[in-house]
């Protein structure tokens, strides 16, 4: 017997953005291995050397889909790739598929982002604002559309200290129009030297330019079945498509890799503040039953509604629970390539990180890079920390500061499913035991990012290290 869910998707053709990332795979292993699914849609875009039907093959290699191909096979054959860019102007679609797309479409899941924070404004501005427009009317152009989802972030209003589901254009310098307007008509250089002027409060590229991307989907979505969801940082599977997978190094859990490695020692964190992760897989089932929902209630013409997925107020992670657990599992079953015992000194002061980071990170590795050299072997260290630092950086906004995310919306659209599609399509916050998840995302890290089997003989090998 099928779900209410279920039963939504079933042979319903879907438009994934992003299709190729973190969220993007997860979306579409889990609606091939758990619905019928009758086609997915993905945008792909040639990248090194590969065409785009030579990407999608690779797919077949990707532990993300193990699982799936060992129960269905021929699963991937219900994947069609989409040559596009979310760069280029009109997406780069064909005439043919931009036909194909509007003629079959029913639900459409725009995830498609760049989230590098010090990406250059023309950039951010072309692949999240400019190009969820051209989505939006896209998809004003398909008759079959039942719904349109929205996958912004958590942070896209992050000038606030307490998020509630709702749009906060009073925010935003300009209007999205007129900032849109002025990336067509001002040169690449030009547009990124205006940037400090255009972003106002917020602190980087990715969020201001999400933060528009949210004011289109208001401004010109709001005739379509849509809505938004704005997940907190998404790191490893609670369970699904694998215990602990993840693919990325994306927000905390490049943290927690660099000090399994005993590289990162000190790092500036606000160990009282509220860590907004959520598991990619819970993140998923978010999206999925918020398509189903949107394409029931909606009524037209009105505001799309927003859900905030971060942990529940009644289970929430601070910071520092995040870094004790870390640290808990983290012994538990060690790295066997290690380069110094793991620990970490945190503080809230930039010009304290500084100096802790000279005697931590920079003095060590000088002293070992000089070693190597005397080995006649390449300097690492240096670099490695070069880059650390930079990134320490760019993260120090999110790091220091304290938000608290309503979250009504999610609480309700949880409430109305089925007992068996809450199981189906799990995105309760509530009830996630965080011990047993750091558990699982350690185990995880270790194997899919740190390419150390889940053997008792790694584990021993590492412990091995760890006494050493």
């Amino acid at each position: 017997m099928t779900s209410e869910v279920q039963e939504f998707y079933k042979e319903k053709n879907i438009l994934i953005t992003g299709g190729t990332g973190f969220v993007g795979k997860v979306s579409i292993e889990k609606l091939l291995r758990t619905t019928e699914v009758k086609h997915i849609y993905t945008l792909i875009r040639s990248k090194k050397g590969q065409n785009v039907t030579e990407r999608l093959s690779l797919w077949k290699k990707d532990t993300v889909f193990k699982q799936l191909l060992e129960e269905k096979p021929n699963a991937l054959e219900r994947v069609i790739a989409i040559s596009g860019d979310c760069q280029l102007p009109d997406l780069g679609l064909s005439e043919t598929d931009r036909k194909l797309l509007v003629d079959k479409v029913n639900i459409v899941i725009h995830g498609a982002a760049t989230v590098r924070f010090n990406e250059p404004l023309h950039v951010a501005l072309a692949i999240n604002t400019r190009a969820t427009r051209v989505v939006v009317q896209l998809a004003k152009q398909m008759s079959r559309l039942e719904a349109f989802v929205y996958v912004s972030t958590a942070y896209s209003n992050c000038v606030s200290s307490n998020i509630e589901e709702r749009f906060y254009p009073e925010h935003l310098t300009s209007s999205v129009d007129e900032v849109l307007k002025l990336s067509e008509q001002l040169s690449d250089e030009f547009l990124d030297n205006l940037a400090p002027t255009l972003l106002g409060k917020y602190p980087n590229t990715y969020t201001y330019t999400k933060a528009l991307a949210e004011q289109v989907v208001l401004r010109e979505a709001s005739d379509l079945p849509v809505c938004i969801v704005r997940p907190g940082m998404i790191i490893a599977a609670n369970k699904e498509p694998a215990s602990g997978w993840i693919d990325n190094l994306y927000g905390p859990i490049s943290l927690i890799y660099g000090i399994s490695y005993g590289v990162v020692r000190c790092t500036v964190l606000n160990l009282k503040a509220q860590a907004a992760v959520v598991p990619v897989d819970h993140t998923v089932n978010a999206i999925l039953a918020s398509a189903w929902q949107t394409a029931i209630t909606h009524p037209n013409n009105s505001a799309p509604t927003v859900y905030n997925f971060t942990p529940s107020d009644n289970n929430l992670l601070l910071f520092k629970d995040f870094v004790n657990m870390a640290f808990s599992h983290g012994f538990n079953y060690p790295l066997t390539k290690m380069i110094w015992y793991p620990m970490l000194q945190t503080t809230t002061f930039p010009w304290l990180f500084n100096l802790m980071a000279f005697f931590y990170h920079t003095l060590p590795g000088y002293i070992m890079d000089v070693g190597l050299r005397l080995q006649n072997r390449k300097p690492r260290l240096m670099k490695i920390y070069r880059k650390l630092h930079e990134n320490m950086t760019l993260f120090e906004y999110f790091a220091t500061k304290a938000w608290t995310f309503e979250t009504d919306n999610t609480k309700r659209l949880w409430k109305c499913m089925t007992a068996k599609d809450q199981q189906l399509f799990n995105f309760d916050m509530e009830h996630l035991d965080w011990n047993d998840y750091f558990h699982r995302a350690l185990l995880g890290m270790r194997q899919y990012l740190c390419n150390e089997p889940p053997t008792a003989k790694s584990i021993a090998l590492g412990l091995k290290a760890l006494k050493r």
